[in-house]
């Protein structure tokens, strides 16, 4: 069996790069940047007043002058004023363009103002550039701000719009299709008998997908059936980037999910990964470019699987730039019995010396979903049998 490095190898290896599309900047929210983003023009484009109060001359303040005839004032949007004369001064609010022939700004709450003129404080010193954001301080014009492979959060789109861009070049959102199989399940809801279970799994799937930023998504419950498999996972693979399965992949009589895949021509990349929970993890590429990650239906085994393989591998298709995966230590020992990587779920925790640990949450199986509502995420650890001490540092999946 393949372990979790090879099969990340190969899922990045097949995977189909997302086209590029381009939207308007207020749907760019989430997105992933295919272009490079240079400044428009300096940034700040003038020197910056940084504070509310007076601009004047830093020299007539060293010569001993203390009142200052307030001129005018300097509203933001209107092209910069020019002083009279040392002798004056600006008012001046935050954000606007320093006057000419000002050097310095003097704080609204070290003046008084009366009459029509402006005294500083008893004993205040004034320097030149005090209070001031200088023009280019941020960013010259033409100079790389954001790079192709970054995800558009909130202060990304600020440089994007500073840069004058109402529209960018992005990656094109996934249309994915979660689709669960197996007759007992019974949608939230539907009445429900004692050897029936709910239909969870397509649900936890979805939120994973939608909270990572990854909105269309289709689900649809699927019978055990050949006929209605084939059928349905065919008209799904017509019209959607990645299919998402829970259940069907194991080795039982029903677990009917790969012949059906095969028979409609999607490639097995591989089936089975040495790991727990999550083993018969399959993967596989369709003739029309459609990825499919099918995974073991025990709802630990799906939790784990899309954390660590279903949202990388959308987020590689999108062409982001994914850091190192977070490391976290072990707050307590852990034996690991088996011979397979071993995904633990955990809670963060902080110690005290304010260091952040993962507490281990171990469940009462690969069906025990509701101990995962208590955790973060999940730690791989080595294959067994061996005990992993207290500080020990692997990898973090959250959820």
């Amino acid at each position: 069996m393949l372990s979790p490095g090879q099969a990340d190898e190969l899922i990045g290896r097949h995977l189909t790069c997302l086209p590029t599309v381009s939207l308007p900047l207020l749907q760019c929210a989430g997105a992933v940047l295919r272009e490079d983003i240079h400044a428009e023009r300096d940034q700040p484009p003038f020197d910056r007043v940084a504070m509310d109060g007076i601009a004047l001359q830093s020299a007539a303040v060293a010569a001993g002058q203390r009142h200052f005839q307030i001129q005018a004032t300097q509203a933001a949007g209107e092209p910069a004023l020019t002083l009279a004369s040392a002798q004056h001064c600006i008012e001046v609010m935050t954000g606007t363009p320093l006057p000419v022939d000002c050097d310095c700004v003097v704080p609204v709450e070290q003046i008084g103002v009366a009459d029509g003129h402006a005294t500083l404080m008893e004993g205040l010193t004034v320097a030149a550039g005090q209070h001031l954001h200088h023009r280019g301080t941020d960013a010259r014009q033409g100079e790389l701000l954001l790079c192709a492979g970054m995800r558009l959060g909130a202060p990304q789109i600020a440089v994007v719009a500073a840069a004058g861009k109402a529209r960018v070049r992005v990656a094109s959102q996934p249309m994915v299709a979660v689709l669960s199989t197996g007759n007992e399940l019974i949608e939230p809801g539907e009445p429900i008998l004692d050897h029936q279970v709910r239909r969870s799994n397509a649900y936890a799937i979805a939120a994973a997908l939608e909270l990572h930023g990854y909105p269309r998504i289709a689900t649809e419950h699927l019978r055990d059936d050949a006929a209605e498999l084939e059928s349905r996972l065919k008209f799904h693979l017509e019209t959607h980037d990645v299919l998402v399965l829970s259940g069907g992949v194991s080795m039982g009589k029903l677990d009917l999910v790969p012949q059906a895949l095969e028979s409609l021509g999607v490639r097995c990349v591989f089936h089975k990964v040495a790991q727990r929970p999550g083993k018969p993890l399959w993967f596989g590429m369709a003739p029309s470019g459609a990825a499919v990650l099918a995974l073991p239906g025990n709802p630990v085994s799906t939790a784990v699987c899309v954390s660590r393989y279903v949202l990388p591998a959308l987020a590689a298709a999108q062409g982001l730039r994914c850091g190192p995966v977070e490391q976290i230590s072990l707050a307590e020992p852990v034996t690991v019995t088996v011979p397979l990587t071993f995904f633990l779920p955990v809670q963060r925790v902080t110690d005290a010396h304010g260091c952040c640990r993962a507490m281990p949450k171990r469940t009462h199986g690969s069906g025990d979903f509701t101990s995962l509502a208590a955790t973060d995420g999940f730690v791989q650890l080595p294959p067994g049998p061996n005990t992993y001490p207290a500080g020990f540092v692997a990898p973090l999946y959250r959820w």
